[in-house]
């Protein structure tokens, strides 16, 4: 049914770029928010990028403001992160996610119901 499915990920050499891209099929994330989590190994999902329904406001987590980018095309239903000076840190599984409420920004991570698979992102030093 609703489907999110990542690309892009791969391994870069610390201080490159890497744009992750989402495509989401079965649902329309018009009017909904969507966002961009990361996990690495032995560590919970945390939060690291959000983007609202009209692309207005857009929210990141401390970690990588100034260096990621969140934006999205309604047209294609699709959410990109552009990762530029990339850190060994930066080093997960990076999923995209879409947002449960109509409008909401309210952007914990609890607030997002439909997930992709996720994309492997390795950083080297």
């Amino acid at each position: 049914q609703v489907q999110l499915v990542e690309s892009g990920g791969g391994l870069v050499q610390a201080g490159g770029s890497l744009q992750l891209s989402c495509e989401a099929s079965g649902r329309s994330f018009s009017l909904y928010a969507m966002g961009w989590f990361r996990q690495a190994p032995g560590k919970e999902r945390e939060f690291a990028a959000a983007i609202s329904w009209n692309g207005g406001l857009t929210n990141y987590a401390d970690s990588v403001k100034g260096r990621f980018t969140i934006s999205r095309d309604k047209a294609k239903n699709a959410v990109y992160l552009q990762m530029n000076s990339l850190k060994p840190e930066d080093s997960a599984v990076y999923y995209c996610a879409g947002h449960r409420g109509l409008y909401s920004s309210d952007f914990r991570q609890e607030n997002f119901a439909y997930w992709g698979q996720g994309t492997q992102v390795t950083v080297s030093s």
